[in-house]
């Protein structure tokens, strides 16, 4: 059944409202849920994309857990403003507590840097492991090769910390690929969930794609919530938005998909220096509509001098945004051909950036150009981020 036009309205107005006062700072940015308060307990922080969104749902980050320097010197520029709890950025590797060693970081060590102890736990854990667990580009660690448990991975860390902070509820992100059935992902997922059940929680999964639930841009990524076995085991939220994903719809809420045009509006975004496309094939990239890539140049197309073979790149290569779509998965370390661009012919701006995560439009990011894309790219948005935080916090 349809919604009348005035209510449907009504109601994008106040599912975008947090969106928009997150990417345009126009109000203090403070939680908007003041019937819960507890601590958060954050690992793998980055810039603090997970964060930023668990505050916004009513809990308080007061320590964190970030080996990249740039990353933690971002999220404690950002400290008094956004996460006014936070005690300590912890800049630590987490591989020997992954391994089971105790010569890194504790757990012990976390709870202290952030004013708690084993009488005072956490009500939160949160984190997204990174996921080199899944290429081969994880046998670089000396703990590995040492042939120390050799099939542990950052996710090891993560279940640690929570077999050990015992907190109330965890919430858990990582790469959507780590549920697929293939002999690197299916054993992995298998043996985190295993020890999820082993701390003692309770926990249930699914894939979230970002731009079902207002954020401009296709992102799909795992989410693992839970509780401990005693108490309410919370939901993950149902999407708020719909529209096509690739090749196919998402049926999702009642709302369309949030666009980089609606985005983009307003934006204050200077250029930059290197924005120019170059390269081999920068110089293609104009004659490509928006939203379409390199197999504008291919027979299949219709190209009159055709290019490039059908499907012979990644699908982002030469890749142009659409204004009025979300935009596509937005990486951390693009190749110098690989998009998503701006319709002008040009690589993103950092505010573009911004808004396409729905981080503020002050929120602070150390480092150089590069640095800063890689925090970028590697953050879950905030928005997202938001609504799970919400879901977790509806279930104390």
């Amino acid at each position: 059944m349809r919604r009348p036009r005035e209510d449907l309205n009504s109601v994008q107005d106040q599912l975008r409202l947090p969106l928009a006062a997150a990417m345009r700072a126009e109000g203090p940015w403070e939680s908007q849920n003041s019937g819960v308060s507890g601590a958060a307990i954050s690992l793998f922080s980055g810039a603090g994309g997970l964060d930023l969104g668990i505050e916004r749902a009513g809990f308080q980050t007061v320590a964190a857990v970030e080996w990249d320097e740039d990353a933690a010197d971002s999220m404690e520029k950002n400290g008094p403003i956004y996460f006014p709890e936070l005690r300590e950025v912890l800049r630590a590797n987490l591989y020997p507590l992954a391994a089971g060693g105790d010569d890194g970081v504790t757990t012990k060590d976390i709870l202290r840097a952030g004013g708690l102890s084993s009488r005072n736990r956490p009500e939160l854990l949160v984190g997204g492991p990174p996921c080199i667990a899944f290429s081969k580009s994880g046998f670089w660690l000396d703990w590995k090769r040492d042939g120390i448990d050799p099939a542990a991975s950052l996710l090891q860390a993560y279940t640690r910390v929570l077999a050990e902070a015992k907190p109330r509820f965890f919430i858990l992100e990582n790469v959507y690929a780590l549920t697929f059935n293939n002999k690197a992902s299916r054993p992995a997922f298998e043996r985190l969930l295993r020890e999820i059940d082993s701390a003692g929680y309770q926990f249930q999964w699914r894939v979230l794609n970002a731009a079902d639930y207002g954020v401009p841009q296709a992102r799909p990524r795992l989410f693992i919530v839970g509780s401990r076995k005693r108490d309410r085991l919370p939901e993950l939220p149902e999407p708020t938005h719909h529209g096509q994903w690739e090749r196919r719809q998402t049926e999702g809420g009642p709302l369309p998909h949030f666009t980089t045009g609606q985005a983009l509006a307003g934006v204050d975004a200077p250029a930059e220096s290197g924005e120019v496309v170059r390269g081999r094939w920068g110089h293609l990239l104009p004659e490509i509509p928006p939203g379409e890539n390199y197999l504008h140049y291919t027979a299949e197309r219709g190209h009159t001098d055709p290019i490039f073979e059908w499907r012979s790149r990644y699908w982002s290569f030469l890749l142009k945004l659409d204004p009025n779509r979300p935009s596509p998965t937005i990486q951390a370390q693009p190749g110098p051909n690989v998009g998503p661009f701006h319709w002008e012919n040009r690589r993103l701006r950092v505010p573009e950036l911004r808004r396409l995560f729905t981080f503020p439009d002050d929120y602070a990011f150390v480092g150089r150009r590069g640095s800063v894309q890689s925090q970028i790219g590697n953050s879950v948005p905030p928005l997202l981020a938001e609504h799970v935080g919400r879901s977790v916090a509806a279930g104390s």
